[in-house]
């Protein structure tokens, strides 16, 4: 708990046991609750989750979007914190940027992977395809974004109501942002982390994420009014 707001962080899993492992120590004590959405993993994923009494929810249901969507559903924190539980987001810093957003009075902060501290942290391909999708974000939304795809977010919960999230597929992470952004305004914002790189295999395809991700803001932005 955090000035007296109790805080949930909520990582979706599919296989990701060595993950799971080098979190445990770095999540910091004042997270209240750990909710694992696992997607019917086939290693010892549940098994490590359960052993550090986290809470474990298994969503037979596919997608990065449907895990999170199942997520805020079920935690119980005025704070929602989410991350990938492959090691690449910083669970250690999430006790000063809890702070950060309730002393500046902000409802929502994306954290952004860019500018990379470790350059060898995402490979060449990925970082381009991070940089346009982010870059159509800020054209269509007018708005200067950094980093449109991270997957590490600290907000209040109380702000969903104002969202009507949709997807379940991996664009959830760029509706959620765009939304936040449009219905929150300056109590929106991007503040950078250091980013490392993963633990274990990635289930991307990144060309063929890239372009549905691009499709996808083109159909937000066509549907605003």
């Amino acid at each position: 708990m955090i000035l007296g707001q109790k805080v949930s962080l909520i990582l979706p899993t599919m296989n990701e046991a060595d993950g799971l492992n080098y979190l445990r120590d770095k999540i910091s004590s004042s997270v209240d609750e750990v909710l694992i959405i696992d997607g019917d993993s086939h290693d010892r994923t549940r098994e490590i989750a359960e052993s550090f009494g986290w809470k474990v929810i298994v969503e037979k249901r596919r997608g990065y979007g449907r895990a999170y969507k199942t997520g805020f559903e079920q935690a119980q924190g005025d704070i929602i914190a989410t991350a990938d539980a492959d090691g690449t987001y910083p669970v250690e810093n999430l006790e000063s940027l809890i702070q950060e957003l309730l002393s500046s009075n902000l409802d929502f902060i994306s954290c952004s992977r860019f500018p990379l501290l470790d350059s060898q942290s995402m490979d060449r391909l990925n970082q381009f395809g991070n940089r346009v999708i982010t870059a159509a974000a800020s054209v269509l939304w007018l708005h200067s974004f950094s980093d449109i795809l991270s997957g590490m977010w600290v907000f209040k919960r109380s702000v969903l109501k104002e969202f009507f999230l949709e997807s379940d597929n991996w664009n959830f992470s760029e509706e959620i942002k765009l939304q936040a952004y449009q219905s929150l305004k300056d109590k929106f914002k991007e503040i950078p982390i250091p980013y490392r790189s993963r633990l274990g295999e990635t289930k991307l395809m990144p060309w063929r994420v890239g372009l549905e991700n691009i499709l996808y803001m083109l159909g937000m932005r066509l549907a605003i009014k």
